[in-house]
């Protein structure tokens, strides 16, 4: 086995948006950068421009993704989330404000007994964030 990465998969309303998503993540977390992208080219299989892989590193960890025109009956979904522990109250409280803009909070940031501060968010593109402060 060579390695296993977070597979993300930009379609229906927000196809074409992987690239804005990754550079959207990028931003936020430090020891991160955007790896490669290559996107498809005139008369290909989807829009010109768009992302047919990328891959780029959060927080030291490696991710994949791509935009996919094509109708699929599945999307983003909050059962899979990407869980980010934080250490300082003021970094949770960025990430927080940052992924919930333009998302939807399923979880505003509370002590929930299991945690003193966690908080549950679907950013602007669809993924699902949750945020603990350890």
């Amino acid at each position: 086995m060579k390695d296993i990465a977070t597979f993300l998969m930009f379609s229906g309303e927000r196809h074409g948006r992987a690239e804005e998503a990754i550079g959207f993540y990028v931003s936020l977390f430090p020891d991160s950068a955007i790896d490669r992208i290559e996107r498809y080219g005139p008369g290909e299989s989807q829009p010109e421009g768009t992302v047919r892989t990328a891959w780029f590193t959060l927080h030291g960890r490696r991710f994949m993704a791509i935009d996919s025109s094509a109708p699929h009956a599945f999307n983003f979904t909050p059962s899979v989330s990407l869980f980010v522990e934080c250490d300082q109250e003021d970094e949770i409280d960025r990430l927080h404000a940052a992924l919930a803009d333009g998302g939807q909070e399923l979880m505003p940031l509370g002590n929930y007994g299991f945690s003193r501060r966690f908080g549950w968010v679907a950013d602007r593109f669809g993924v699902s964030w949750q945020l603990n402060l350890a």
